[in-house]
């Protein structure tokens, strides 16, 4: 398999974590090859023709080309051994696992990126500081939807660990980031024990070491 993607889009990170659960180690199962922003790549008429949009990642499975970070975490679950684990066979689980994947590229992710983007994209004359603190407010009261949730869990789903820990505790992981790093202009930290307890227990696995390497 080849992965296209460099290593510090969220998007990528969520396929090098969701390919290390499943026990594939990039050089010896898969090749990524640096591609976007400052790697260009993704702009050329050959990645082009493989995903349109000219986003990563995108995933070459021998014929197979599969784009969307979420859609590949999918698929490589459901194609590799004990990738059912991760992504469970029976439709009514299969279906708790999604609807938190969707949460976190459709809610969660669609507002922390206002926020991200603003505070680490856009040059600082040109930032809107009012729609990058309301961002934030906004996604940490998403998260504290989540910490209610998960106060008598020790996963998001089922009981283990799923692609749906992988992708939304991504996107926390990036606000905890964003709120230390810009402490003097978003203000303080809302405490959640809850998302904070299930967060440190996902930055313990080794998938995130590798997913997320300094």
């Amino acid at each position: 398999m080849q992965l296209y993607g460099r290593r510090s889009s969220i998007n990528v990170q969520k396929v090098v974590w969701c390919l290390a659960e499943l026990g594939l180690a990039e050089g010896r199962d898969y090749q990524r090859i640096d591609a976007g922003l400052e790697f260009g790549v993704n702009n050329t008429p050959d990645y082009l023709a493989m995903n349109p949009n000219g986003l990563v990642p995108t995933l070459v499975d021998g014929e197979r080309v599969v784009w969307e970070s979420n859609t590949i975490l999918r698929y490589v679950a459901a194609t590799r051994a004990g990738g059912h684990a991760l992504y469970p066979a029976d439709a009514g689980e299969r279906s708790e696992v999604e609807r938190w994947m969707d949460w976190q590229l459709g809610t969660l992710w669609a507002t922390l990126r206002v926020t991200f983007l603003g505070l680490t994209r856009t040059p600082e004359p040109q930032r809107d500081y009012d729609a990058i603190r309301g961002a934030f407010r906004d996604t940490a009261r998403l998260l504290r939807v989540l910490d209610g949730h998960l106060e008598q869990r020790a996963f998001i789903v089922l009981d283990r660990f799923t692609i749906a820990d992988i992708v939304v505790a991504l996107a926390a992981h990036r606000f905890t980031m964003l709120a230390e790093r810009f402490a003097e202009v978003l203000g303080a930290e809302p405490e959640m024990p809850s998302v904070m307890r299930w967060l440190a227990q996902a930055r313990s696995r080794e998938g995130f070491s590798l997913a997320v390497a300094a």
